[in-house]
């Protein structure tokens, strides 16, 4: 049984990844701080794994820690060697995510981001675990009308939560290329994770006020917000608002565990990939499509932009398709009934 260290793993897709991990047999070690997640999350993973097969002993450990304190890193990975518990891969969620949040406090989210991400690879690289895998952003392509894009695209950011996963993939491409080990090493640039477990019993729970669109529009159905804000109608779009490539939470944490078992199985390797579906959903059709699936209604007002945002981020898919055989299964419609059987189950998140 291999051992699996999962930071933030108590998150959105960090937790959906975790469930995955576990029903595959793996042995799962989940590092937050809870900042910005509840350990509610780790409890209703096991409780679905008990409900759909009773004959797996799920292995989750949980550690409440930060990525910037070291030393709760160097003993973690002390006592986990001591107990022949050796960490055989890592996948990487833990950090700060919001685009808005980055711009108005930079400084936190390099230190969280950045700093904590260095002090996880030191430890990495003293206790020899060879086999990462990062949680990357599309958010760090130049924004391209009505253009795809590849793995190849042109890379600036423009806001900082994107230079800080920019800044973590240079970091592990220099470690990677210093390095004489057998290191193998990919970073999944995911586009826009909404959904939940068709179970309804895990899913997104913001901290505080959501600054995703899904979270809102679940929000706004249920009459926690009288309305929408919608962040611009004058995009050069076909309705006016913005595009993004929308994937099911379940599809991107089976791709992260694709990946890693693709890593597992291969030589010394460096991996940019693209996780999306390669298809783009404005935010008047998600709307539209929300409103038909679940028979509700949201409403909604149109604002200025918001600093930091972009106009059009949809994925060219094609090599995770073509030479990893992922192909993303559910639909809009899926991720649209999905995510509203969580709300309904859960009206405040994990506080229930």
């Amino acid at each position: 049984m291999k051992n699996i260290l999962v930071t933030g793993g108590a998150g959105f897709i960090g937790s959906h990844t975790c469930l995955l991990l576990l029903e595959k047999g793996y042995e799962v070690h989940v590092v937050d701080s809870f900042v910005n997640s509840s350990p509610k999350s780790l409890d209703k993973i096991l409780e679905i794994i008990k409900l759909k097969n009773s004959s797996i002993d799920p292995k989750l450990n949980i550690y409440n820690g930060d990525l910037r304190d070291k030393k709760f890193l160097e003993n973690l990975f002390f006592d986990l060697h001591k107990n022949n518990k050796k960490i055989d891969g890592i996948i990487h969620f833990a950090g700060l995510k919001s685009v808005s949040e980055s711009v108005k406090y930079p400084l936190l989210y390099w230190e969280v981001n950045v700093i904590g991400s260095i002090n996880l690879f030191e430890i990495m690289k003293k206790y020899n675990c060879n086999t990462f895998v990062f949680s990357s952003s599309a958010t760090l392509y130049v924004q391209k009308e009505n253009s795809l894009l590849s793995e190849s695209s042109e890379l600036n950011p423009i806001n900082t939560y994107g230079k800080t996963k920019l800044t973590i993939e240079i970091i592990l491409k220099d470690i990677f290329e210093a390095s004489k080990t057998n290191l193998k090493m990919a970073s999944l640039r995911y586009f826009n994770p909404i959904g939940a477990h068709f179970s309804g019993l895990i899913g997104e729970n913001p901290v505080g006020k959501p600054n995703n669109i899904f979270p809102l529009i679940l929000n706004t159905a249920l009459g926690i917000q009288k309305q929408l804000e919608i962040y611009g109608n004058d995009w050069p779009t076909n309705d006016g608002t913005a595009i993004r490539d929308y994937i099911h939470v379940m599809d991107l944490a089976e791709a992260h565990i694709d990946i890693l078992e693709n890593l597992f199985q291969n030589n010394r390797t460096f991996i940019n990939l693209n996780v999306g579906t390669g298809l783009g959903t404005s935010v008047l059709e998600l709307i539209k499509i929300f409103e038909k699936v679940n028979n509700t209604k949201v409403p909604y007002v149109f604002s200025k932009r918001r600093l930091g945002d972009a106009c059009s981020v949809v994925a060219d898919n094609s090599t995770l398709i073509n030479k990893f055989k992922i192909v993303p299964k559910f639909s809009i419609e899926d991720m649209c009934r999905d995510g509203w059987k969580w709300k309904k189950k859960n009206p405040i998140g994990y506080k229930n």
